[in-house]
């Protein structure tokens, strides 16, 4: 199912624009609108622990196809004024990974980006995963920070940013815990042990001590479910 789906993803919503960033489109109205959102971005990560577990045929292609949509994303933050990503960004003509309605160039301290940047580094250790995310929880700090907490901006182009005065649940959940895990050792959730799950809750993998079920309710019996240690 998992491999339908993003056989379907690659052949439908994934192309590459003329500056060559690799992105994933929105399908509406039966045509294939040139921008992506922000909750898009998870996507690399998920090509990334995809690839893992693909035909070694299959594996390097996906790993560099999340490598390729982690870069696009890392692009549409450094091509604002507070190095923060909007909430969609455009592709078109010499329009590239930037948002161009009003509506769609504020941030709220969405996690997607940071979690694509994290799983990267875990499957390649390539230090521009941290780079980026050091550069994002800088921007955060610097520009996110208020007496209470951490506010979204209304506008990542303007120097001069408005806050909205909403700290996101998801802030805690995901945002700053992708950025505690990308600057922590490999050791802490092993992703053999560890899956996450869409809110970043991390939910343990449970191992079959037999495999030799035979699906009779006695094999089941003998079922012996281990948590990791």
């Amino acid at each position: 199912m998992y491999d339908d789906a993003i056989e379907a993803i690659e052949k439908h919503l994934i192309k590459k624009s003329r500056g060559g960033l690799v992105f994933i489109g929105e399908w509406k109205n039966g045509h294939l609108e040139k921008k992506m959102g922000h909750l898009a971005c998870f996507a690399g990560g998920m090509f990334a622990l995809g690839a893992d577990g693909s035909r070694a045929d299959k594996a390097g292609h996906y790993l560099e196809l999340g490598a390729e949509i982690a870069r696009t994303c890392h692009e549409s933050y450094d091509r604002t004024a507070l190095k923060l990503g909007p909430e969609s960004f455009k592709f078109d003509g010499a329009v590239e990974a930037v948002a161009v309605r009003q509506a769609e160039k504020y941030y709220i301290l969405r996690p997607e980006v940071i979690e694509t940047y994290w799983y990267l580094w875990r499957f390649t250790h390539d230090p521009r995963y941290r780079q980026w995310g050091w550069e994002a929880a800088l921007a955060i700090e610097k520009y996110c920070r208020v007496s209470g907490g951490f506010s979204g901006v209304k506008d990542v182009y303007s120097s001069t940013p408005t806050h909205d005065d909403v700290q996101q649940s998801f802030f805690l959940a995901e945002t700053l815990k992708y950025l505690y895990l990308l600057f922590s050792g490999d050791d802490l959730l092993p992703l053999d042990h560890w899956v996450f799950n869409t809110e970043a809750h991390p939910l343990p993998v449970l191992h079959l001590a037999n495999t030799t079920l035979s699906g009779t309710s006695q094999g089941m019996r003998s079922a012996l479910f281990v948590l990791p240690r």
